[in-house]
């Protein structure tokens, strides 16, 4: 059976819904993607560092259990808080981040894990892996020193022959200049089979390009998916309207988590597709990032 190892962020999220009003929930790009991948039938373990004491890291890790997500790679940092964020929203449902994030765990997630001695779990889950999932996010947020790391341990996993998925998903704000995000990104890309941006990712990073060799997916804001393999181009149109967007959270991620587990399957790039729009539809249909159960929608046909 595929596993597939995610590696990220996953932080509290308050989702307000007036001035002193806020629903509170868990999420972070890559680890939706991994609740996604999970409740998809894909078996997936999830690295992280979280706190050690406080309610927050102890809710995420009962939610990781609840969606079978195992948590043998999360490291523990005692005294400190997992990342915050706040979303407002507009009328379509486009959302403004507000993000307490400068002291998360996993600023430190390879040196906590080396102190807890994870640091072989790690790399023995990566090199049994067959798909290793991280994001753009991933990169920026461990810094220069985690970069360094997590190429390393992307490099062991490749030789060992998983399939590494690389979401660009460039937030500026988290990366000393676009010219560093670039670099990092073209390093971690060097490694990839798949990559998924969307055209905003392609705009604000000035023409950055994924290498030939990986299969490259790119969200267009008409709803096109482009995506370019070893068999060409193939650009797939939407046949039908979206469903009114109550809150576009997280749908990249669900997107990414649908399409991955379906080519993973041996599924066609235009099956893949379309099983990943249903999927992404779902989602911004919902309020926050990971949908309840029975919003799931069923397999695409």
């Amino acid at each position: 059976m595929t596993r597939a190892v995610a590696i990220g962020e996953c932080m509290v999220e308050l989702n307000l819904s007036g001035a002193r009003q806020a629903a509170i929930g868990f999420a972070g790009d890559t680890f939706n993607t991994a609740v996604y991948l999970s409740r998809l039938g894909v078996p997936v373990s999830y690295a992280t560092a979280l706190g050690a004491e406080d309610p927050f890291s102890a809710a995420i890790l009962r939610l990781m259990a609840e969606e079978g997500i195992d948590a043998s790679l999360v490291a523990r940092a005692p005294g400190r808080l997992p990342g915050l964020y706040a979303i407002s929203r507009d009328a379509a449902g486009e959302r403004r981040f507000h993000y307490w994030r400068s002291q998360a765990p996993v600023r430190d997630v390879f040196r906590l894990s080396d102190e807890a001695g994870l640091a072989p779990a790690l790399l023995r889950a990566l090199r049994q892996a067959n798909l290793v999932y991280l994001s753009g996010v991933s990169l920026a947020v461990v810094g220069e020193a985690g970069r360094a790391k997590l190429l390393a341990l992307l490099a062991a996993a490749t030789h060992a022959g998983a399939a590494v998925a690389l979401d660009v998903n460039y937030r500026p704000r988290l990366w000393p200049s676009a010219e560093v995000a670039r670099a990092a990104l073209s390093r971690a890309a060097a490694f990839a089979r798949f990559v998924s941006l969307s055209e905003e990712d392609d705009a604000e990073l000035g023409g950055w390009r994924a290498p030939e060799t990986a299969e490259v997916v790119e969200r267009f804001a008409d709803r096109t998916v482009r995506v370019r393999s070893e068999d060409g181009v193939l650009d797939i149109r939407p046949t039908a309207n979206p469903p009114a967007a109550v809150d576009t959270t997280g749908a990249g991620d669900a997107f990414n988590a649908a399409y991955l587990a379906a080519r993973i399957r041996g599924e066609t790039a235009t099956y893949a597709v379309a099983a990943a729009r249903k999927l992404a539809e779902a989602v911004i249909a919902h309020e926050g990032a990971i949908i309840p159960r029975s919003a799931m929608p069923a397999p695409a046909s």
